[in-house]
């Protein structure tokens, strides 16, 4: 009778004590905040909206150039950002035991890397637009909008623009475009350069130096 009465009253001392441990501080206070899923919808949108932005560029007219309208740019961010949403569904292991989690891991951080560099390969070719257009004298011909860097210059480079109706068009909202282009991209990058720190930390940021002689503990390692 005392061994039960003590069972019990052990059990309901375990149960207390369970009930007064804090919960777990990693629990589901915010989803959106676990990496990958806030860098891939930031992907995902700013990848939406780079391409929709080239695509408005390539309506004002169809003689632009595939450098000029970098909607491929945007493409591959947004194919960047569904690889980042699969490695988020991925069920986590420690050091990458999962065959599966390694790739996707390797893949993400590849195409992360490509991403800023087409980022800022878009930025430089954007930049270098936005000062030609700004500086732009455009005459009407026709259907077409012919402009040059300087009217008095008779031998001057000519930049013809097909299907546009008003030259305003060239030197005003496609200029405003390609300024929109820097900024956007300029986001991309780091977006991209954020989320290839935040991988790079996660798999280097302990580092172990010295010897472990004699001793199988992990104590005997100093953190550096």
């Amino acid at each position: 009778m005392g061994q039960r009465e003590k069972g019990s009253s052990s059990r309901k001392e375990g149960k207390e004590w369970r009930d007064e441990n804090p919960a777990p501080k990693d629990g589901h206070k915010c989803r959106v905040c676990r990496f990958p899923l806030l860098v891939a919808l930031l992907q995902l949108l700013l990848g939406v909206a780079v391409t929709v932005m080239a695509f408005l560029m390539l309506a004002i007219s169809p003689s632009l150039l595939a450098r000029e309208t970098p909607h491929w740019a945007g493409i591959i961010l947004c194919l960047v950002s569904i690889l980042g949403f699969i490695l988020y569904c991925i069920t986590y292991h420690a050091d990458e035991r999962s065959s599966v989690q390694f790739v996707v891991k390797l893949l993400y951080f590849i195409l992360c890397t490509i991403g800023l560099v087409i980022s800022v390969l878009v930025m430089a070719f954007a930049g270098h637009h936005y000062s030609q257009t700004s500086s732009f004298s455009c005459n009407q011909m026709g259907e077409d909008c012919v402009c040059t860097l300087d009217q008095d210059d008779p031998i001057a480079r000519t930049f013809t623009y097909e299907g546009v109706s008003d030259c305003e068009v060239i030197t005003g909202t496609l200029t405003l475009y390609f300024l929109l282009q820097i900024v956007l991209n300029l986001a991309q990058a780091v977006v991209c350069a954020v989320g290839l720190f935040i991988m790079w930390k996660q798999r280097y940021q302990v580092f172990f130096a010295g010897l472990q002689i004699g001793s199988p503990s992990s104590s005997q390692w100093h953190k550096v």
